[in-house]
Formats: C-alpha cells, structure tokens, sequence
C-alpha cells in the first residue's frame, strides 16, 4: 500500500552537510524532457537494479527516467551510474559505495545484492520508505539533491543479519532492509540431533547411541563420544549437503532440552573441558573436519550456554549463542547483575572466531501483550558488536503479526545494519509515516510503557504473561492511560482507513490484557465475574471477546502464542471459563497455607482457593502451586454442614506440573488432628496434554470440625519421562469447593 502524506526527512539519513554548505556544494538533478537524467546500467548484472532504480524514481518524477549501457551514454546529461565493483579484495562481501562527483551518482556493490542495497539506500536518502513489505512511501519529487564529491562505503556492524517476523519473508523487504534469510541459507537449521539420528529408528535396537542422563538412555539427546554416532551423523551431513548446494550454513546442535550424555566417556570430555558443552565440541570437531569447506552452525544453549575450555574449535564450526534467560526490559550494560552475562559473552568472543547470536525480541506466551523492550535494542546491539559478535538470528513473531512488530522489525533492521543509528530519530520517522496524525499518540503511548516497565523495575521476561504485571507496567490504572491515548489516536484518524486498521490492531493488544487480567480477578473488581457483568449475564464482554477473535483472523494472527491457540479456539476457551463460576458453602472462608506456596505461583494468595472461580489451564489463572513440596493448607469451616469436598489440581507435565498422588482430609479436635479421609490416584500417565483433574472426598463428619487441614501429596520423583537435573515435581490447587449432596 503506498502511503500518501507529506513527508520530511529526518537526519538520521541525510548524509549531507549543513543547509548552507548544500546548497553550494550540491548537485541538483533534475529530470525532465529538456533535462533527462540517465540511469546508466554498465553490464548485465546491473541491469535489474538499474530497473529497480528506475520504476521507483519513475514513480516520484512526473517524466519518466530512461537507462542507457555502457555503449551509448549521452555525456551531456547528468547520470546516476550502477556498476559491480572489480576490486573485490578491497570491499567487504555485504558492503557497497555511494559516490559521486561534480555531475553523476555512482552506485558501486560487490555483487548484485549488495548493488541493490546501494539503490535502497539511495531511495532512502531521497524520502522513499518501506515501512512493511506492503506499506510504502513515494515521495513527488522534482529533483535529486545530494552532495559533489562525496564518497562512503557503507559496512554492515554484523556479518550476517537475520530477522524472523513477518515481513522478512519479503524478498523485497529484506533487501530494501539488508537483511539476511536463514530459511534460504541454512540447509538444516536450529535443534537437529533429532533430524541427524532418529530415535524411531535407532532407539529401541541401539539405546548406547543417546544419552546416559541420569542413569538411563534417553532419547531427547546422543552420545558424543560414540563413534557409530558420529559415522550416522557424518553420513547424515553428506547427503544433506549434497541436497542444499546452495546453502551456507547446517546446523548440528541439541534438541530443544537441557538432556547430555554422562556416560563415563562424554563425562571425561565435560570434565576436561568445562561441563557438558566440552563433549559437544569434541563431537563437533570430529565431525567439522570432515567437512572442512562447510560452515556448521551449534547453539550454545542451556546446558552449552558457556564456552568449553581448553579446547580449540574447528575454524568452520559457528557457535550461535542463544542468551534465553535474561531481562528483556533492561539494555544489558544497565542490569545491576549483569557482571556473569557480560563474564560469559566475553569468553565465548576469546573462544571462537565464529560468534553468531540468538536474540529473543518479543514476548513468546503472548504474542498480543504489550512487551516495552524497544528501548533496550540499540545498546544491547552495540554491547553484542563490541563483544566481536559477528552474526545475527533475531526472533520475533515469525510469519504472525504480533504486538507493534511492524516498528520492532524496522527499528531491528536499521540497528542490526548499524549499531550507531539513531534510534530515536528512526523511530519519530516511522511512527510520523506509518501512523499520520495519530502519531504523538502512539509515540507516547510507547513512551508511557516503557516509563511504567523502568518506574516498576519489572523483570521482564519472554515467557511471561499480562496477568503478572497486573502490578506494574499493566496494572488498571495504566491500562486506563494507554487507552485514552489509543482512544485519542482513534480519533483523529477515524477518517483515514488505512491508519485507522493500524490503530485498530494497537487496540487489540488492550483488549488482551483486559481479557487476560479479568479471569484472574473473577468475581472482584476488573473481573469477568464481576457485578457489572452479571447484569447482562456476561454478553456485552463475550461479544467483546468474539469481535477481538474476529479482528485477529482478518490481521492473520492466526495464533495468540508461541504453538498457542487461534483467535477462534481462545473464544471458546472464553466459553468455557464463563462456566468455571461456582458458588459453593465455603466460598471467602479463611484459608491458612501451612506449607508456603513457590514464590512466583502464589496469584492471589488463600484468597484464590475460595474465591467462587475455578482455575482453567492457563497456571498463571488462579492457581497457587508448590514446587518440590506437599501442600498443608488449613480451611476454616466453622461446622458447616457439609459432606463433599472438591479440590482441583491442574496437569501440566511439560512445566513439570503433575497431578498428587494423594489428599487426605484431617479435622482438627482435642488438640491434634485426625485423619477423616483420603482419595489415592492410579499411577501417572505420560501426557501432553493440558487437563483439570477435579479430586471428589466425601464425609459425613466433615461437619463436626471447625478446621480442617487438606495435605496433598505431591511426586517424590520426577517420573522418567521428565526428569530433568534440578527440576523438581510441581502440585498446582485451584477452589477448594464445600457442598452438601
């Protein structure tokens, strides 16, 4: 879509001098029928870009351009000249040259691509913009000023620059934008153990080719030392290199899992050379050198986050490090415990030549909540630069377009080109074209998040959740300041469409969190249980949420996470909460935890066990969890007559949160307490799936006791399907349910 509005340039990509000095020491181009100004293409690859060139200029200029070659250049008129430069020893393989003299423009690229980026830099300089791949501005234009005797070469901060949100699918876009594409470049790419040797095939007749963890094989990781492995492997790597002849990159790193091999070999090497990632690189040697010409890619990762020790890497293996626990609303050299990253990223620069990263942009558990990091990026970068990170993989929303991504893959895109861009003036740019009017609006909404995140000092992380930040960045009372500002914005773009669809899909970010916070309130105020929602029995809300489910699938969020569920699912998960009310005899009695909950699973305290709200299968929603422990909690009943009770305990087994093996109910006389009675389950299940499993005790003597003290008892090991190191089982309790029946 092209975007019309008057346009300014703004300096962060002026490379002129002062206004003064221009306009002395300028060219002014003009093109019209008595003044042509020639595109001159010098050979056959610089035939496409000089037509690039020329259908967006002709698209600026009332009279068309025309290309000339090399054999009939019209030496009279002023050009702007494309050629692929001969001296290749002397340019880098991504860098390109803007230059020109007392009458032409010279655009000068290594190769074809780089020749392009030269052309979009020059658009860009001149007022051209591609805000998305379907978003342009085209300035009306009468001539081209720019500086005599100028000459740059423009040299990209990082070797290689890849972003994952849904415009760099645009060939056009990453090109405009000098972007990378790992998708094309990598011929097998991120967790690949599984890929290289299969459990279905290898598992159950050769168990000594996977992981000793823990005592047994597990097929979530390999044995680095085994040598049959490595041959699978190497064989494996042979034929998939022969298949992507084009690629430049395969990776070989760990499953997605924090599983290595401890076998007595594998234990040798971690031992040697640092802990588990000193394994992987000796497997990782005996395979590169192999290969010698091919760049093989490795995630440093969970448990190879750190560099090994004494050891010398292959100089074609590429170790990309994957930072994934960290606080995202901090730049890095701001953090007060930022000493141990800073520690492990400098010794990784000093251990390889080959340093790429792997940044984590957005928030992956809620791709519609507001995420204020923008302010963190342009320091992160420079800090990545100076540590002699040479490549990116910036993830963000993939191909779904999540909360503000259009400005999060425009300001990436210039950054990762050059650390020392103007982010600020970059960003005023993009806001005044993509938003028109109601850019102060978005501006300082954006602003106003990130001045709420740093005022609250909220640790924020990529797996988090609206509900969590209920008491800082998102707590009601800002929520009700960015939605007078998005309401502002609505307003004076209400007669501009285009913007107005981009204001609409801001708005949907609020809509989230209101939804999100209001199942976590339930009955109490912002809840969606509240009084004011039982006047219509909820269906002014229910039609909010069905219009937001709507509004969703027409801007393609065809899903609200990271494997999550679509717009239309979360409506009827909406459905199903709606019923998750109950009124019960023990509804606001006094709960007492006589075992303290974990930390960051308390919601909202004893209060969440009575408050007539069920949890669903969200564990942020209303449950209370214990991790490593058996829940004693003490319930004040006051000889209530009553002779069920009703607890619901959540399964959730890829978060390590099981299903109790068993409750017992005791009541509380003569100073001790006495066993009234228990429920038992059969043996665990492995499962992935995400259930409610509602526990039904019964008694007629509940009645006779005015306390009672519910004891769950929780895994006392991890079944072996999830046993990991450090991790221990985790019980989760929602309403505590008191009925006579």
């Amino acid at each position: 879509m092209k975007i019309k509005r008057i346009y300014t340039i703004i300096p962060f990509l002026i490379f002129f001098f002062n206004c003064s000095i221009m306009a002395q020491n300028s060219l002014h181009l003009t093109n019209s029928k008595e003044q042509e100004l020639i595109i001159v293409s010098l050979s056959n690859d610089t035939k496409k870009a000089s037509i690039l060139l020329e259908t967006y200029l002709d698209k600026a200029f009332d009279y068309p351009f025309k290309i000339q070659d090399s054999n009939i250049i019209d030496t009279n008129n002023s050009k702007i000249i494309l050629q692929i430069n001969g001296d290749k020893k002397n340019i880098d393989s991504d860098s390109f040259i803007i230059k020109s003299d007392e009458k032409n423009i010279y655009l000068i690229g290594n190769n074809e691509k780089t020749l392009r980026y030269a052309v979009y830099t020059l658009l860009e300089t001149l007022g051209f913009r591609k805000y998305t791949a379907r978003d342009n501005f085209i300035p009306k234009l009468k001539e081209i000023t720019f500086p005599k005797n100028f000459n740059k070469t423009y040299k990209p901060s990082f070797e290689y620059r890849a972003l994952f949100y849904p415009d760099c699918y645009d060939e056009e876009f990453r090109d405009w934008h000098k972007l990378d594409w790992h998708i094309n470049d990598f011929g097998l790419w991120g967790h690949s153990f599984y890929k290289l040797v299969s459990a279905k095939e290898y598992f159950k007749s050769n168990p000594a080719f996977f992981a000793l963890y823990e005592s047994k094989r597990n097929s979530e990781s390999l044995c680095m030392t085994n040598d049959t492995v490595v041959k699978i492997v190497s064989k494996k790597m042979k034929e998939i290199i022969s298949q992507n002849p084009n690629a430049q990159f395969f990776s070989i790193s760990q499953n997605d899992d924090v599983v290595y091999c401890e076998c007595s070999k594998c234990k040798a090497q971690n031992e040697k050379h640092g802990g588990p990632q000193g394994s992987l690189y000796y497997f990782l040697n005996r395979i590169a050198v192999q290969f010698p010409k091919t760049k093989i890619t490795t995630l440093a990762y969970l448990h190879t986050y750190r560099a090994p020790e004494n050891i010398k890497i292959e100089p074609n293996i590429y170790t990309l490090f994957c930072p994934i626990e960290m606080n995202r609303g901090k730049a890095i050299e701001d953090a007060a415990d930022n000493k141990g990253f800073l520690n492990i990223i400098h010794k990784w620069s000093t251990t390889t030549k080959n340093l790429y990263l792997w940044d984590y942009t957005v928030e992956f558990t809620n791709y519609l909540s507001p995420f204020p990091n923008l302010h963190t990026f342009s320091k992160n970068y420079k800090l990545y630069e100076q540590n002699k990170v040479k490549g990116l993989f910036v993830q963000g929303y993939a191909d779904l377009p999540g909360d503000l991504y259009e400005l999060r893959q425009y300001l990436l895109a210039k950054i990762i080109w050059d650390t020392n861009t103007d982010i600020d003036a970059v960003m005023d740019d993009f806001l005044t074209g993509f938003y028109g009017n109601a850019s102060p609006f978005i501006k300082k909404y954006i602003e106003l998040l990130i001045q709420n995140q740093q005022k609250s000092n909220r640790y924020l992380d990529i797996y988090t959740n609206p509900i969590e930040s209920r008491n800082t960045f998102l707590s009601p009372e800002a929520m009700d300041q960015y939605d007078q500002l998005i309401s502002q914005a609505e307003m004076v773009s209400k007669n501009e469409p285009a913007i107005a669809k981009r204001i609409l899909k801001l708005r949907l970010a609020l809509e989230y969190v209101y939804f999100e916070q209001s199942k976590f309130y339930g009955k109490d105020k912002h809840g969606m249980f509240a009084d004011k929602n039982k006047e219509d029995e909820g269906k002014q809300l229910r039609n909010r949420v069905l219009n937001f489910s709507k509004s969703c699938n027409e801007f393609g969020i065809y899903e609200l996470s990271e494997g999550g569920l679509s717009p239309d699912d979360y409506y009827q998960e909406w459905l199903a909460i709606e019923k998750n009310a109950c009124n019960h005899l023990g509804e606001k009695h006094e709960v007492r935890f006589l075992t303290a909950p974990a930390e960051e699973y308390t919601g909202k305290g004893t209060y969440a066990l009575t408050d007539g709200v069920r949890g669903y299968k969200n564990p942020a929603i209303n449950w209370i969890g214990w991790y490593g422990k058996n829940p004693e909690i003490e319930l004040s009943v006051k000889k209530l007559n009553f002779n069920t009770l009703k607890i619901n305990t959540l399964n959730n087994q890829r978060h390590w949160i099981f299903i109790p093996k068993k409750i017992n109910i005791y009541g509380f006389k003569n100073n001790r307490w006495k066993l009234i009675t228990q429920l038992e389950k059969k043996d665990l299940i492995e499962s992935s799936a995400v259930n409610i499993e509602t526990w039904e005790l019964k008694s007629n003597s509940f009645k006779n006791y005015d306390l009672l003290k519910i004891e769950v008892e929780n895994l006392k090991e991890l079944p072996v399907w999830r046993n990991r190191k450090n991790k221990k089982a985790m019980v989760m309790i929602d309403e505590i349910e008191l009925y006579n029946q």
